[in-house]
C-alpha cells in the first residue's frame, strides 16, 4: 500500500499513514466546522475514530457517512456519549440494543467496528491488527483507600463529580455497567489472542488501558468512569505498537513500558479553544514518526 515515486519523474507521493482521532462531539458546532474538514493526507489512508462522535443517532449517521466517503478505511470504537439514550434522540434505544444499532449504521458505510473482523493495516509500519474495542469500565480505577464501587461512587457524588452515563448509559440487558464491561473484556481478550498470525496490533478503545494517564484529571475521582484494572497488561501481551484512546480530552503522547499511547481528542470547544495549537489535527499513528 506504500506509494513510492511519480515514475513520470516528479515529487515522491505522500506515503499512507494510519491517522486518528476521538470525541468528535460534533454537537457543537464548532466542532461539526472542524470535523466537515477533516480530510486525508493521501488517498491510501485510514482514519481511526475512538468514540464519542455524538449523541445522537442521525448526527451519528451523518458524520461517519463523510468520513467514510473520504477515507480508504474508517475504524470505529464506541464512546460513551454513542451509548447514551438522549431524552431528545427520536431513537430510545438502551444498553446493548442501542450498540447493536450503531454497528448498523457503521456495517451500512463499510466502517470496521469491534464486531467485524479486524483490518490489518499493511502500510507503512506494518502489517499490524487494528483492533477496536468497546469495553466500557467497571469502577475500578479508584481513588487511594476507597475499596469498593459504592464508596467511589458516593465519594464522587459528594464531591459533586458524577458523569452523567449514572443517568444516560444504560447496561440492559445486563444488570450493571460492571457486568457489561466484564463479558465485554472476556470476548475482546478471546478475540485478540485469536487474531490473525499473532500479528502486532494497534488496540483502539475509548478509554486508556492503563491507570496513568488519569493522574492528570483536574477531578481524579471521575477516573472510575474512564477504564479498566483489567486492561493494565493489555499493551504488552498483545504486542501493540500503538495505543489510541480518547475520552479524558487531554490529547497528548504517553509511554508506558516502552509503548506509545495515544489521547487523541478534541474534546469540547472550552477545551480547545484556550490552546495555541490548532484542534481537530489528526494523529499519525503509523507510520511511527
Amino acid at each position: 500500500m506504500c506509494r513510492c515515486a511519480d515514475v513520470s519523474g516528479g515529487p515522491p507521493l505522500p506515503s499512507e499513514r494510519l491517522v486518528a482521532i476521538s470525541d468528535l462531539h460534533v454537537g457543537y458546532q464548532e466542532n461539526r466546522a472542524i470535523v466537515d474538514t477533516l480530510r486525508p493526507g493521501s488517498p491510501g489512508d485510514w482514519l481511526i475514530v475512538a468514540g464519542d462522535v455524538c449523541e445522537f443517532l442521525d448526527e451519528f449517521e451523518r458524520t461517519m457517512r463523510l468520513l467514510s466517503e473520504r477515507f480508504t478505511k474508517v475504524v470505529w470504537a464506541p464512546g460513551n456519549h454513542e451509548l447514551w439514550t438522549h431524552p431528545r434522540d427520536p431513537s430510545q434505544l438502551r444498553g446493548e440494543a442501542r450498540y447493536r444499532r450503531l454497528v448498523e449504521i457503521c456495517r451500512s458505510l463499510g466502517v470496521s467496528t469491534p464486531e467485524d473482523p479486524y483490518p490489518i493495516w499493511e502500510g507503512p509500519g506494518g502489517p499490524v491488527v487494528v483492533a477496536p474495542m468497546f469495553l466500557l469500565y467497571d469502577y475500578t480505577f479508584r481513588m487511594p483507600g476507597v475499596t469498593t464501587v459504592e464508596a467511589a461512587l458516593a465519594l464522587a457524588h459528594e464531591t459533586g463529580v458524577v458523569c452523567t452515563d449514572e443517568m444516560l448509559l444504560h447496561p440492559d440487558p445486563y444488570p450493571s455497567r460492571e457486568a457489561w464491561c466484564a463479558a465485554r473484556l472476556k470476548e475482546t481478550e478471546r478475540r485478540l489472542e485469536e487474531r490473525p498470525g499473532g500479528l502486532p496490533t494497534v488496540l483502539v478503545n475509548h478509554y486508556p488501558l492503563v491507570r496513568d494517564p488519569t493522574q492528570v484529571l483536574r477531578y481524579p475521582q471521575f477516573a472510575i468512569w474512564c477504564g479498566t484494572t483489567h486492561t493494565a497488561d493489555w499493551h504488552l501481551r498483545f504486542r501493540a505498537a500503538a495505543i489510541v484512546y480518547g475520552h479524558l480530552h487531554i490529547p497528548r503522547t504517553s509511554w508506558h513500558d516502552g509503548v506509545r499511547f495515544e489521547e487523541v481528542s478534541l474534546g469540547y470547544p472550552r477545551e480547545w479553544q484556550p490552546r495555541h495549537t490548532p484542534p481537530g489535527r489528526l494523529r499519525q499513528i503509523l507510520p511511527a514518526t
